[in-house]
């Protein structure tokens, strides 16, 4: 038993270890200068100091950037949740006249998993301009809104169809209307499925680029995903100032994740299993 204990516990600090391993090398790197990023890229920095991220800072307009991308998570986070609580609700608990119809209606919300979002870049991007919506918030809300569907369905769903229908129907019974239901009843107990759905949404809509950079060229609407790419010119890359504003935007993602991360466990194992 010691034994078993001992190797499973080796294979965790393992794989714990590649997985920090790149964010550590990142950090290393960012008190490099470019000569030693590129002559000797795992040595120690020769001289330790934050001069990387005082130009990083100085490049960057971080109060814009994280003003931007914070209203960009935070509307898509409330219309995304409320849109697929209601329709996923409804895919769930409601009684379709036709059941084929109610199977063929969430298959086709889960398609949305398997294409690729890089292959509607550019009918999104005609789209856009046919509206006349390039450098708007609304030009990123509107696709970020609606790439989230199909996740957000997988794991609504599972987990409404993971604990017993007799709980909404005894509140019913007793007089609980459906906005009285959902907001007093489902929704509190659905909490682990809404804080692993905002983990990973958030963390996405943090790291979406190429949307951003293909549909916002206006330097006051610009989310933190572009920073890093602003130390990249015609003639060369500020590799250090690069990576120095790469950790700048990794580390408010790792705070996040780690605060909610209780939450993220139980809920995609009643989302995934039954879904």
């Amino acid at each position: 038993m010691k034994n078993k204990t001992f190797i499973s516990r080796f294979f965790v600090i393992v794989i714990s270890f590649i997985s920090i391993y790149p964010f550590l090398w990142m950090l290393l790197l960012s008190f490099k200068t470019d000569t030693q990023i590129m002559n000797a890229p795992f040595s120690l920095p020769e001289i330790w100091n934050f001069d990387n991220y005082k130009r990083a800072l100085g490049v960057l307009k971080l109060p814009v950037m994280y003003k931007n991308t914070i209203l960009l998570v935070a509307t898509t986070q409330v219309i995304g949740l409320t849109i697929t609580f209601l329709s996923s609700y409804c895919l769930a608990r409601m009684q379709f006249k036709s059941e084929k119809l109610q199977k063929n209606l969430y298959v086709f919300l889960l398609i949305g998993l398997i294409i690729p979002s890089y292959l509607l870049l550019f009918p999104l991007y005609r789209i856009i301009v046919a509206l006349n919506l390039q450098n708007t918030y609304l030009s990123l809300i509107m696709p970020l809104t609606g790439m989230a569907i199909s996740f957000n369905t997988l794991i609504f769903v599972g987990f409404l169809r993971d604990f017993p229908a007799e709980i909404e129907e005894a509140a019913i019974m007793d007089g609980c209307n459906l906005r009285n239901l959902c907001t007093r009843i489902v929704i509190p107990i659905m909490k682990p499925a809404f804080a692993t759905l905002i983990v990973f949404n958030v963390i996405y809509v943090w790291n979406e680029y190429p949307l951003s950079a293909t549909l916002i060229n206006d330097s006051k609407k610009m989310t933190i995903s572009i920073g890093a790419s602003l130390f990249k010119g015609s003639y060369g890359t500020d590799y250090s100032g690069m990576i120095s504003a790469a950790v700048l935007i990794i580390v408010p993602q790792l705070i996040f994740y780690i605060l909610l991360q209780k939450n993220i466990i139980e809920g995609m194992t009643a989302g995934a299993v039954k879904g």
